[in-house]
């Protein structure tokens, strides 16, 4: 490899490993231990890295270069015995980044009426069978169910890597967001069977979830009138793994998202302290979501929970007058509410790029930091309000700001 290339982060790799190639890998390692970082640019190393000669060669596999020249959702497929760093080059990454950028947002679909209201399309190599397009599901906005299922179907390679592996709780409006609605987890009987599902144990009896991990499932949901898409914090083959610890803020009226984001700003700058990375999103609602990345195949619900509570009740105590860490609902009331509990095996949260019912056809949308503290400064509860045509736009700009909390490994601290 290169000098050059050997100076740069290319970004980090949290999946692809079993428990038993990372012990194999920290005994090839360790031999090879150096002090200090030769980085000198790219994404800054955690504080807690342990850096190597370049030695060994690991084959990664991921879907695209970002336009920070960092992979996007990369997987560890295994060493390559029969390569030396010697021959490792980097492919250019100009050329890299232009072919790869747009694949963030995939291609429209072809939808042939076959009825007045019914019509197929090819998502995949599968047909499926699409009805009531015309029907409308925000209808204040002027949204009809084609609208959704375009939406589902362009944001499908970036969304897809979030629900990868998860199981999937989705909550339908068959008559759009101004009619009932309900939660399902157990997959519908009439799924067509190439869609794939899991079966997850519970408290009361095993549930067969769908696996949202192709776009022609993506449609096929949209065409349900799947608005929201849920998922838990942890894979379905890990179930007792979560890969982030979560932090749900929601304001207490008359409190606001702006008071969401002096929160989560407080939070940013607690976990910076710790040596440690966080994201925040938008709900697609009133408040804020703040996840910290651990892809640590050794740490448990047990605990990230208590120490999720922790955090939540050392900022109560340390401003009482602007959070709470208890649902008590009339303690609330002006107040953000950091809801800690959402760290359970039992609990979902609405995922990254998801649709909500709301009004208007708003999305659960992943924020730069320096967007939220010009929302806290500006007071503008707007400036935190996307709908799906501006998601579109910001992935195309942007790429996938949330792709770190799918792959950054951090060590929780002890509490």
């Amino acid at each position: 490899m290169s000098r050059t290339a050997r100076s740069a982060t290319q970004g980090r790799v949290g999946t692809g490993f079993t428990d038993a190639e990372l012990d194999r890998l920290g005994k090839l390692l360790a031999p090879l231990k150096r002090d200090g970082s030769p980085f000198t640019s790219g994404e800054r190393p955690p504080r807690e890295a342990v850096f190597v000669e370049p030695q060994l060669v690991a084959e990664v596999e991921f879907s695209a270069w970002t336009s920070a020249g960092s992979l996007r959702h990369p997987s560890y497929k295994g060493l390559r015995e029969d390569k030396t760093a010697s021959e490792v080059v980097r492919e250019d990454f100009t050329v890299a980044r232009v072919e790869a950028e747009p694949e963030a947002i995939s291609e429209p679909l072809s939808i042939h009426e076959t009825g007045a209201n019914s019509a197929t399309t090819t998502v995949e190599g599968r047909e499926l069978k699409l009805s009531n397009l015309a029907k409308p599901l925000y209808p204040q906005a002027g949204l009809s169910k084609r609208n959704v299922i375009d939406f589902y179907a362009a944001v499908a390679e970036t969304i897809i890597a979030h629900l990868h592996g998860r199981a999937l709780t989705v909550k339908r409006w068959p008559d759009g967001v101004d009619g009932k609605a309900f939660f399902q987890k157990q997959a519908p009987a009439h799924r067509p069977e190439w869609v794939r599902t899991v079966t997850v144990p519970t408290r009361e009896k095993p549930i067969d979830y769908l696996l949202a991990d192709d776009r022609a499932t993506l449609v096929w949901l949209a065409n349900l009138a799947a608005l929201e898409l849920h998922v838990p914090l942890q894979r379905a083959e890990h179930n007792e793994r979560p890969t982030a610890l979560v932090f749900d803020l929601d304001p207490g009226a008359p409190a606001t998202a702006i008071d969401c984001c002096r929160v989560a700003l407080t939070l940013q700058g607690m976990f910076e302290n710790l040596g440690l990375q966080s994201f925040a999103k938008t709900s697609g609602k009133k408040g804020l979501q703040l996840y910290v990345p651990l892809n640590d195949p050794k740490v448990s619900f047990a605990q990230t929970k208590p120490f999720a509570k922790t955090v939540a009740e050392l900022l109560e105590e340390a401003d009482p007058e602007l959070v709470v860490s208890r649902m008590t609902k009339t303690r609330r009331e002006g107040r953000v509410l950091i809801d800690w509990s959402q760290n359970d095996i039992n609990k979902t949260t609405v995922c990254v790029y998801s649709l909500r019912a709301t009004e208007r056809p708003t999305v659960s949308t992943p924020l730069l930091w320096d967007e939220v503290r010009a929302a806290l400064d500006s007071g503008d509860e707007a400036a935190l309000r996307f709908e799906a045509s501006t998601v579109l736009e910001r992935i195309a700009e942007h790429g996938d700001l949330f792709a770190p909390v799918l792959s950054l490994v951090q060590k929780l601290p002890a509490v």
